[in-house]
Order: structure tokens, then C-alpha cells, then sequence
């Protein structure tokens, strides 16, 4: 879908993408890896980005798993991984827990013997909900994702939860991806206590900036690059705190739905996959485009091939992309993507290329 003004053996240091940041947080299953699979040639890429001296952490809202098993997961298809790299929503949860809780306070934890032992490394004491004895006695609760949640852990975390305790979930996703489908995940048990308690939960996670900001604070960045690819999770946890984006288009996000981004989900760079990190970093950018000729008319826009871009070939069907959301979003402050119509014959084969 389109490609780049010059290989990326060509593009000098310095203009890369990558080489404007000290680290990448790195989304993994759509952007790192699909489907078991890595994604185009994304173990060289994090090779040469180690090699540049760029920080990498793999993050990922997965509560039930620890590092070192995201890690050996990594290992096993192909990329280099220490669990060092790996940031999880088990750890931003914690973390949340001991900025505000004394060392040694107990925490009723809803969740796997991961999210427990994230707890226990930072000084506090788990203690799993099927074993809370007087449950309305603990002044926090803790949920991840766990395949063997029940209702009785639920009745434990309900009864703390309804007598005040702080209640922090360390994920809102509906679902997780699984060899069956998408099954139940950690968000649809929050929504059950939601609706038992009346109460909303505190969320470590994406799209919540604290997950984004303990990875950050893990690599010790100051320049930190969020890379994902999907706009409520990967995107808007970025925008929250405050850290620029890439949305690769190698997972769920399509062309229009990232035109039809709400402000709060709006990257500021788009590439078709990770390696384009390489690339130089001005042609990822979300801006006008000179190839193209763009111009917001009532209830939409339209587009044509500029003179120059005529007569050099193909343009690039991503640069359109960049330049659509560039256009629209400077015009409108919501959610809703526009009618796109093209006014010749490049740009219609483009338009339609893209599915819009």
C-alpha cells in the first residue's frame, strides 16, 4: 500500500523515525507479531534499532501472563526478548497500588498468579479473592484477567468494593484473542462488578496513559515512540500521555476508521508496518501532501493527483491516507469520517485501493 521515497538503506541517520527517540513502546500482536507470525521484517528491524541504541519495551495490557512468558513467547518466534523489555498492565498495576498504598498493606487481588506476584515485588501483600476472609476489611482491589475467575472471587471483590475499597483494573478489554475466538476478558468481568457495585474502576491499562508511562519510565525515556495498531488502545493511550504515535496498518485499524478518529485517537505518524521506523521521518508524518490536491467541501472531500505528481507516476496511496486525515482533522474537532471523492482517474484507483 504504497512505499517510501528512498530504501532505508539510503535514508541518513538522523532522519529516521527511529533516531528522533530514545525508545519504542512497542504494541505486540498486530503490530510486532499477527497471528503467531512476525510482521514483515520486523526482528531486523528491532535489531538495527538496538543496534542504534534505541531502547525497546514490548507492552502489553495481558495482566495474566508475567514478563519472562511474554518474553520466552517472543523468543520462540524469532525476536530477541529479555523480560526486562516487557511492560505489562500487572506491573502499571501495581505500581498505581504502591503510589498510594503503605508497604505491606493487603490487596484483594481478582486475577492470575501473575498480577499477584506483580503485587508482592512492590512491597504490598496479595491475597487472592476466593481465600479473603471479611472481605469489606481491605482498602484496595486488584483486577486482571485470569481464565479461572468465579463467581465467588467476584462476591469477594463486590463486598470490598461496595464497603470503599480502591478498586483498580488493570485492563478494560472485552475480549481476548484465543485459538476458539474471541473470549471473555478482563473488561467484561469489570463490567460485572460495574453493574453489581456501581462503581468504575481506576484503569492502569491502555488506553490509560499509566501503562505507557511505567514503560517509559522502565527504559528511562525521555523521547519515548508509541507504535500499535490499534486507535483505543495503542493511540489514545499515547495521546494521554502525551507521547507521539505511530499506527501501523498491519493489524485492526483500516484507512477509514482512522479517518473517522476522534481527536483522542489521532496519531501523528501512519506507516503500513513497524519497519517503517526506518523510513525517513518527515514522509510518516500526518500533514499535506504535495502529490496530492485535497479540499474540504460539505460534508466531505476531494481529491486530485497534483500536476508534478502526474507526471512522476503512481503516487503513494498512504500518502493520500496521511494527507485525507490531515485535511479532515484540521476542520473537525469530533468523531466521523467524511465522504471521500476523487476527481480523476489516479486518484479514484487510489480511493478505492484504500476502501474508501
Amino acid at each position: 500500500m504504497g512505499g517510501f521515497s528512498a530504501t532505508r538503506e539510503d535514508v541518513e541517520a538522523g532522519r529516521r523515525l527511529l533516531d528522533r527517540y530514545d525508545a519504542l513502546l512497542l504494541d505486540l500482536d498486530g503490530t510486532v507479531f499477527r497471528g503467531g507470525e512476525p510482521v514483515a521484517d520486523a526482528q531486523a528491524t528491532l535489531v538495527r534499532a538496538r543496534a542504534a541504541g534505541v531502547t525497546l519495551r514490548f507492552v502489553t495490557n495481558n495482566a495474566s501472563r508475567t514478563p519472562g512468558e511474554v518474553a520466552e513467547h517472543l523468543r520462540m518466534i524469532g525476536f530477541a526478548a529479555d523480560a526486562p523489555e516487557v511492560s505489562t498492565s500487572a506491573q502499571a498495576g501495581a505500581a498505581m497500588l504502591a503510589d498510594r498504598l503503605d508497604p505491606g498493606t493487603e490487596v484483594l487481588v481478582v486475577g492470575a498468579a501473575a498480577l499477584r506476584s506483580e503485587v508482592l515485588s512492590v512491597g504490598l501483600r496479595p491475597v487472592p479473592a476466593a481465600e479473603a476472609v471479611s472481605p469489606e476489611r481491605f482498602a484496595a482491589v486488584v483486577q486482571g484477567h485470569s481464565v479461572a475467575t468465579a463467581w465467588p472471587d467476584l462476591a469477594a471483590a463486590c463486598q470490598a468494593i461496595r464497603s470503599g475499597a480502591w478498586w483498580v483494573a488493570c485492563n478494560l478489554d472485552p475480549t481476548v484473542p484465543t485459538e476458539r475466538g474471541q473470549l471473555p476478558g478482563n473488561g467484561s468481568m469489570v463490567a460485572a462488578l460495574r453493574a453489581a457495585t456501581g462503581r468504575t474502576p481506576d484503569v492502569a491499562g491502555k488506553p490509560r496513559a499509566p501503562l505507557f508511562e511505567q514503560a517509559a519510565r522502565s527504559a528511562d525515556s525521555a523521547r519515548p515512540l508509541v507504535v500499535g495498531d490499534r486507535l483505543d488502545t495503542d493511540i489514545e493511550g499515547a495521546v494521554a500521555g502525551g507521547m507521539d504515535a505511530l499506527l501501523v496498518l498491519s493489524g485492526v485499524t483500516d484507512p477509514a476508521g482512522l479517518l473517522a478518529a476522534e481527536p483522542a485517537r489521532r496519531p501523528g505518524f501512519l506507516a503500513a508496518d513497524l519497519d517503517s521506523v526506518l523510513d525517513d521521518a518527515e514522509s510518516l508524518r500526518i500533514t499535506s501532501q504535495p502529490d496530492w490536491r485535497i479540499d474540504v467541501v460539505e460534508g466531505g472531500l476531494t481529491v486530485r493527483t497534483s500536476d508534478s505528481a502526474a507526471a512522476q507516476g503512481p503516487p503513494s496511496a498512504l500518502g493520500l491516507l496521511r494527507g485525507l486525515c490531515a485535511a479532515w482533522w484540521a476542520r473537525h474537532e469530533s468523531a466521523g469520517g467524511p465522504a471521500v471523492r476523487p476527481l480523476d482517474e489516479a486518484s479514484r484507483a487510489v480511493v478505492n485501493a484504500l476502501g474508501l
